[in-house]
Order: C-alpha cells, then structure tokens, then sequence
C-alpha cells in the first residue's frame, strides 16, 4: 500500500506528517483491499482543507474531505468519514449475494 502526503500553500511538518502516516494505516482494518492513500493538505488565508482519497482494488474511490482551523482534527475527522464509507461498501459487497439474510429479524 502506497501512502501519499501532500500540500499546496502549505509545509507538512514531520509530525502532522507521521499523524497522517498512522490514521490511513488504520484504515486497512475496514478494508483490506486498499492499494493507495492520498493525504492533501491545502492551506487558504483564514482555514484549513485536509481531503483524503483511497483507491482501492476494482476501481473503488473513496473520498473524504474536511475544513478546520486545526489539521490534526480535520485528519481524524476525515479518517472517521472513510471509516463508515469502507465498512459500509464492505457490508454492501458481503450482503449481496444473500439479500435475504439483512431482512431477517
């Protein structure tokens, strides 16, 4: 798995960039078919944009994105949104060949 940080406007400090580096690995527990991660931090005057993209196999994207005042906050908040987006496409993938077992009580 390839994890790539980025910035425009901006310098990554060594540990938002290790932050960045420990959150994306996280996301290997949700979906393990995970082949890139890209990190993007683009600073404007007054905030700051943190986007997350996941490629994973089959042509899956996954995108999230999130405006703060403080990056670490905004990673983790991207993180928490690829979370449910993973686990969601994983129960999706799972389930569909047994639709009839979700309708159950």
């Amino acid at each position: 798995m390839i994890i790539t940080i980025s910035s425009r406007h901006m310098d990554v400090t060594p540990p938002l960039k290790e932050h960045a580096q420990l959150k994306a690995n996280k996301l290997l527990k949700y979906y393990d078919r995970i082949q890139e991660i890209e990190v993007i931090f683009d600073a404007d005057k007054d905030r700051l944009r943190v986007e997350v993209i996941v490629n994973a196999e089959h042509k899956n994207m996954f995108i999230a994105h999130h405006d703060s005042a403080d990056a670490y906050a905004a990673i983790d908040e991207c993180v928490h949104k690829l979370e449910r987006q993973l686990s969601d496409h994983k129960k999706k993938f799972r389930n569909r060949k047994h639709p009839e077992a979700v309708n159950r009580p």
